[in-house]
């Protein structure tokens, strides 16, 4: 009975089979019945017929001519009964195999039906089909599907809306410097084209990040995985920040063990990666603060982490720190000279990529995080 329940091509097996059982069951139960009926009137109608006929003086040749007149009446009543037969049993055999092929044609009906209101743009349809054969696992693959479509509808809704907010800012910022150059409100000083090159700048990184991120989610990069000392990746970052972190009167260092082994890794990728937790933590740490890169090692796995001594993550915020555009506090991001909102989305593609995890961690504002 399983290997019925999932399996299409045995349930019209099974509903071929039950059509033919139908119409034979039918055809030997009228036959039985209308046989004896119709034999009986057949019968009578001999009787009547020898009666006249003796009375009309027929004697010679009347055993011969009454065993082919009992031979006709047979016939007769056979062909009579099984034209009875066949007519029942094959409109009971139309009435089973419709029942049969309705029940089992519906649930495609219904996919078609829920395929073309997706087609509308109704990606909340689904489709509710019991079962366990081919039909019920097309059915459960189709939610699926219907899913991933309205997850990626929905994200792409926000994406635009979380781009125009974006967007807008820097343009708003440099449409104002200009129009209060033109009006003369703004003097024509370098320091008002350094501000109009700050938002433009700005708006570039936006820009390239947004390219990065439709590359890093559409998996359209490959990884050039090789042997790599941990070490290397923590200095080649601290190299490049250095110039950043001095200027903000913060210390920048690595912390690693000596006996760190190599790592399988995509070096220019995890070092993308470092290079944007450590700018992260440049840019939410005081004046006289710290960042800090080390490593450890747990069992088969390696453990590598960014520290700082900034202002900390409240905890309600931690779950939503790897979101597209999310900021803690967007005015206190924007004081802070932070980015795009996507660095993080960025760095957890790649390191997902590499079969790794990256999470945060924080105690609260002011405690710092890592």
């Amino acid at each position: 009975m399983k290997y019925i329940r999932e399996r299409l091509s045995a349930k019209l097996f099974l509903a071929n089979l039950i059509v033919v059982s139908v119409g034979v069951i039918i055809l030997a139960i009228t036959i039985q019945i209308t046989i004896p009926t119709a034999f009986n009137r057949h019968m009578g109608m001999m009787d009547q017929a020898t009666m006249n006929g003796m009375g009309m003086g027929m004697g010679q040749g009347q055993g011969q001519g009454y065993g082919q007149t009992l031979f006709e009446s047979f016939r007769a009543s056979m062909f009579e009964s099984l034209a009875y037969a066949v007519t029942a049993s094959v409109l009971a055999a139309l009435l089973v195999s419709l029942f049969l092929s309705r029940r089992i044609v519906a649930p495609v009906r219904r996919l078609t039906d829920a395929s073309q209101h997706i087609a509308e743009g109704h990606y909340d349809e689904r489709v509710q089909v019991g079962g366990a054969d081919e039909i019920a696992h097309l059915a459960e693959r189709f939610n699926q599907m219907a899913t991933q479509l309205e997850q990626v509808e929905s994200m792409r809704r926000q994406l635009i809306g979380d781009v125009t907010h974006e967007l807008r800012t820097p343009l708003t910022s440099i449409k104002g410097y200009m129009e209060g150059l033109v009006d003369g409100v703004l003097p024509s000083t370098p320091e008002t084209f350094n501000q109009i090159h700050h938002e433009a700048d700005r708006l570039s990184r936006l820009v390239d990040d947004l390219q990065e991120l439709s590359r890093v989610e559409a998996k359209a990069y490959s990884l050039d995985v090789r042997s790599v000392a941990v070490s290397n990746l923590a200095q080649t970052t601290v190299k490049r920040l250095a110039p950043q972190a001095t200027a903000r009167r913060i210390g920048l260092r690595s912390s690693l063990p000596a006996d760190l082994p190599l790592i399988q890794a995509d070096e220019d990728r995890i070092t993308q990666v470092l290079v944007n937790l450590a700018a992260n933590a440049i840019q939410y740490t005081p004046e006289g603060g710290e960042v800090t890169i080390s490593a450890a090692r747990h069992a088969d796995e390696i453990y590598i982490s960014v520290a700082d001594t900034g202002i900390g993550i409240p905890p309600e915020h931690l779950a939503h720190l790897f979101t597209r555009f999310y900021r803690v506090d967007k005015s206190r991001s924007r004081n802070a000279g932070g980015g795009s909102g996507i660095g993080l989305t960025i760095a957890r593609h790649l390191v997902e990529a590499h079969g790794g995890r990256l999470w945060v961690e924080s105690k609260g504002e002011g405690q710092g995080s890592t």
